[in-house]
């Protein structure tokens, strides 16, 4: 599980990832902890577990890639760029990532778990989110991908598309009883693990409980539960 601190209090995110150090996969240092502390946010959260971050970079290649090699040198384990900004971006991260001492995953993302077909269709994309999902995984796979955020509900597909090589991360995971807020595609941290999820992100679900350490344990307790 990943475990998403999306406060803008640095303290207090950083609070959070030293109670759960070695409890928990990664911590994410999204666009809300970024924009406020910079790479501060990711060197203090890193020293307490491996750092995903979640800036979703999508600009031309030539930016993305110096963008990149900058969160490469800062030590992250994995980052995403969006897989919507095409092939060429997509590889100039990836070549971004390999020049560095240790290689982080790059993660496409794919299409935001906040999006369904409606919202989809209003951006001229007449694709179901699955199709868009597959069409944009492929294409940047190809392109030197090493993972794709994506959401649980199209795990199964990729899987069978794409194999068991490449990370999928799923973001939209609700523990059975939690509102799905503003997220359309969601599932629980069981199912989505059973899918075939490489790993779960989990935000609001933990970061907005009464003892958010007490909501994170529940979480692996029913992950541990599956195996």
């Amino acid at each position: 599980m990943i475990v998403a601190l999306d406060s803008p209090d640095l303290s207090e995110a950083e609070g959070l990832a030293r109670r759960l150090s070695g409890k928990v996969a990664a911590f994410k240092v999204g666009l809300t902890l970024f924009t406020r502390h910079g790479p501060e946010a990711v060197m203090r959260i890193g020293e307490h577990g491996p750092v995903f971050c979640d800036l979703k970079l999508h600009d031309i290649p030539h930016q993305v890639g110096l963008a990149g090699a900058q969160l490469t040198g800062l030590g992250v384990w994995m980052f995403t760029i969006h897989a919507s900004g095409g092939s060429a971006m997509v590889e100039a991260a990836a070549k971004a990532a390999l020049a560095g001492e240790t290689v982080p995953l790059v993660a496409a993302v794919t299409v935001l778990t906040s999006l369904d077909g409606d919202d989809l269709a209003r951006m001229g994309i007449s694709a179901q989110p699955h199709e868009q999902v597959l069409r944009l995984a492929k294409s940047a796979v190809a392109a030197g991908a090493t993972a794709l955020v994506c959401s649980a509900n199209e795990v199964a597909m990729l899987r069978r598309e794409l194999g068991d090589e490449v990370v999928l991360v799923t973001p939209g995971i609700r523990p059975d009883g939690s509102a799905a807020g503003d997220q359309a595609r969601v599932m629980t941290p069981a199912g989505a693990a059973a899918a075939g999820s490489s790993y779960i992100v989990v935000g609001r679900p933990i970061t907005d409980a009464p003892d958010p350490v007490k909501a994170a344990e529940g979480i692996l307790a029913e992950l541990q539960g599956l195996s």
